[in-house]
């Protein structure tokens, strides 16, 4: 809302929407995280019983590793770009502005 541009994590919400409605290719136009995020929270919500059931972790290593924190972000930040880029030539200066808190 301040600058009127997207935030790098919008549209994640309507995915999730769009892929528990099972509509695949509407919840990748909204958000391309959107299906990662879903099936890594599923993922942890049938892994974590089954940590508490046995008292071992499993996973640390992959949940905590530094190199994979940096792959997320970077590929985080690649997307944002991208589709910064279409959001900026789909749309002119004052229509940016309009979205923004400034208008």
């Amino acid at each position: 809302m301040l600058t009127g541009f997207p935030c790098p994590g919008c549209g994640i919400t309507k995915s999730l929407v769009s892929l528990y409605d099972g509509n695949l290719i509407e919840s990748l136009r909204y958000h391309i995280f959107g299906l990662p995020t879903a099936i890594f929270c599923v993922g942890l919500l049938i892994l974590l019983p089954i940590e508490i059931a046995t008292g071992k972790e499993y996973f640390n290593s992959i949940f905590y590793s530094r190199r994979l924190g940096w792959a997320m972000a970077v590929s985080l930040i690649a997307y944002h770009l991208v589709r910064l880029g279409f959001f900026v030539t789909d749309n002119s200066y004052s229509d940016i502005l309009r979205e923004s808190i400034w208008s």
